[in-house]
């Protein structure tokens, strides 16, 4: 096993950019009997609030440019089954919008998700194998191949176990090559405090009700806000918060009042 990461570590090495390691993953793939890819990265999986999050990244090869458009721009993500068990298993998975199919994402699949298996099957990706990739530090990532022409279920679980090897494998080259456009690269390092002080805003607390919480003065707490506003790039609060918990940046709520000791509900 470990000769074959190597192998396949070395073979990555030889392509410098984003895009060529993506190509190199393809053709891979395709020799498992997949027809397409889908890669997409994001700092979090799921925002403070529990929704799954949009990626930052969507990379795709022998698709229509136009799926990207419906999956980030009109929110198709947020409903897809196959992203939305992703976000929540490790295991790479089989999943298949057929009628009938008793595969795993079928508990996801309802009426509001109909908009989502209507698209994959008018544009023949109606199956296919994910594997989700949950990073140490809150990165996360999908590397999807729907069925190659003539490809049938029995070859997917067949080939499951070496698509997943290099899925793992790939990213890790592929991450390495990312533009530092994309976000959460950027190493941002908030205080402690910095981060309570966000996490205290996010849920709507004024800077004079954040003061009272953690038992500091209204400008330190401006202080730290401001601080951690400027080390994220935001032109305000409002958006240093938003930044704050996409890079997943800021602790649970629960983890924020244990901290000081106090109640999750306001008083």
């Amino acid at each position: 096993m470990l000769d074959r990461i190597e192998t396949i570590r070395h073979q990555f090495a030889r392509y410098r950019t984003l895009e060529e390691r993506i190509d190199h993953a393809f053709e891979a793939m395709k020799e498992l009997g997949f027809g397409t890819m889908i890669y997409d990265y994001t700092p979090v999986p799921m925002d403070s609030d529990g929704h799954i999050a949009i990626p930052s990244l969507m990379k795709l090869r022998n698709i229509s440019s136009g799926m990207q458009e419906y999956w980030c721009d009109r929110g198709y993500f947020l409903i897809d089954p196959v992203q939305l068990l992703a976000a929540r298993t490790s295991v790479p998975f089989f999943w298949d919008y057929e009628a009938g199919a008793d595969i795993r994402i079928r508990h996801f699949v309802t009426s509001e998700t109909e908009p989502v298996a209507r698209y994959l099957l008018d544009h023949d990706m109606s199956a296919g194998v994910t594997v989700p990739i949950h990073m140490p530090h809150g990165g996360y990532a999908t590397v999807t191949g729907t069925l190659a022409q003539g490809a049938t279920a029995g070859d997917a679980l067949h080939n499951i176990a070496d698509f997943g090897l290099l899925a793992q494998v790939f990213h890790e080259a592929a991450y390495q090559a990312y533009p530092d456009t994309v976000p959460g690269l950027a190493p941002v390092q908030l205080s402690a405090r910095e981060k309570q002080c966000l996490r205290y805003c996010a849920d709507g607390y004024s800077a004079k009700e954040i003061s009272r919480l953690i038992g500091r003065s209204i400008p330190t707490v401006v202080f730290h806000l401001s601080t951690a506003t400027k080390k994220l790039g935001a032109r305000n609060r409002t958006q240093a918060v938003t930044m704050a918990v996409r890079y997943g940046l800021l602790d649970q709520p629960e983890a924020a009042y244990r901290h000081t000791g106090i109640a999750t509900t306001k008083n």
